[in-house]
């Protein structure tokens, strides 16, 4: 007679029983969520009515959900003059539209900030807001000046709800290799950079890449992606735990990473709830990406590097005090994110996190993960140190074609 406590369906229970306690766990252990920003999207719905109505000569304008290539001979076919003329009346199209010159995208978001700056400082003096909604204006006021620095290089932007944005530090067209930053929970347009635990949030993290990415090879044209460019979940709840979050955003990731300029080779470098988006993207990711690198990730929906269906190198590594080690990696009925990519079962090449300090040390200066970040992201595979010691993690790499 089988036992009741041995069934599958009593294990099935435990394990969600015990996977819900530590997300509540840690959602009442100081975890911040975000409150959504419920911002209108008229001025977009009324620039995707004029794009589609607006014709040059007798030429409508591609759609914008066309693929790539064909954005990219199109504009490739218009005058510069056309070109800066789409890219004022239409920002937040232009601006969001992969296969778009990266320096038309750049000119785009400029002018799309420029409006949402000009609505916030109206919303900033409107006496009708509450106290909460004041300071959220105010703060969204201040993050849309300091993206409109002259130094700064916006590849998206949407400020609808919590927003989203990708900012690019390095010449992306003539990089020989490109590094994306796939952040984690709680990042929007609010969290994309920080004064206070700077390496934390995207912006920090991918000034530290690029820092260290030149330090490592300073012949190597290099650039790092910042990519908020998805809707991240809100604190440590049901989003975090499921993966239609993840699902939506592997599908801009995608796009983003097939629609890159030249032929640089990729590398990303997700954290956190971003391993979740790149485990699900990594399927239909372009040849050009060569390494997937996670670092306090909860699992990539998938129980084994196999799984993925890439052929680009998987990486992973944890800090011993990763509050993330605590979540239980496995995957019932949709809740959670499947094995765990530290495992040895799971077939990750497991490299050193030596010096980052909890879940969000990963970018900190003078870290091993930073180094091996670096290292990973010029195809430098001889530095990167192993979190065995020994040289384990870089066997056979150096027969992959990618290289």
């Amino acid at each position: 007679m089988t036992s009741f406590d041995s069934s599958p369906t009593l294990n099935a229970w435990r394990a969600l029983l015990a996977l819900a306690v530590v997300f509540i766990m840690l959602a009442t252990s100081g975890w911040t969520a975000v409150r959504h920003h419920g911002g209108p999207r008229d001025i977009l719905e009324a620039e995707l009515a004029g794009w589609k109505k607006h014709r040059i000569g007798a030429r409508l304008l591609p759609g914008p959900d066309s693929a790539p290539g064909k954005l990219a001979a199109f504009f490739a076919s218009i005058s510069s003059t056309q070109r800066a003329r789409l890219a004022d009346h239409y920002p937040l199209v232009v601006g969001n539209l992969n296969g778009v010159p990266v320096s038309l995208r750049y000119r785009a978001n400029r002018a799309a900030l420029g409006h949402s700056l000009n609505l916030e400082r109206k919303r900033v003096a409107d006496t009708r807001l509450t106290a909460d909604g004041h300071r959220e204006a105010v703060r969204r006021m201040n993050r849309f000046e300091a993206l409109m620095s002259a130094d700064r290089q916006i590849l998206a932007f949407d400020p609808s709800g919590p927003g989203k944005v990708a900012e690019v530090f390095g010449d992306l067209d003539r990089a020989e290799r490109v590094s994306v930053i796939v952040p984690g929970v709680d990042t929007n347009l609010l969290t994309f950079q920080r004064t206070q635990r700077k390496y934390s949030a995207p912006v920090g993290m991918a000034q530290s890449l690029f820092a260290a990415e030149r330090a490592a090879s300073p012949r190597t044209r290099t650039a790092v992606i910042a990519w908020a460019d998805y809707t991240a979940p809100v604190g440590i709840g049901m989003d975090s735990a499921i993966g239609r979050r993840a699902e939506s955003g592997a599908v801009r990731l995608t796009a983003l990473t097939g629609a890159l300029p030249g032929r640089s080779k990729v590398a990303l470098f997700c954290h956190s709830y971003g391993s979740v988006v790149c485990g699900v993207a990594a399927r239909g990711l372009p040849g050009r990406v060569t390494d997937i690198a996670v670092a306090g990730s909860p699992g990539m929906r998938a129980e084994n590097v196999a799984g993925l269906g890439t052929d680009a190198r998987v990486w992973a590594m944890r800090d011993s005090d990763d509050w993330i080690q605590d979540v239980p990696h496995l995957e019932v009925g949709g809740l959670g994110h499947g094995e765990d990519p530290v495992a040895p079962e799971f077939g990750a090449r497991v490299a050193s996190a030596a010096g980052a300090v909890g879940h969000t040390g990963y970018f900190e200066p003078g870290t091993d993960s930073l180094s091996n970040f670096a290292e990973i992201g010029v195809g430098s595979y001889d530095g990167v140190s192993c979190a065995s010691g020994n040289d384990t993690c870089r066997s056979d790499i150096y027969g992959d074609e990618a290289l």
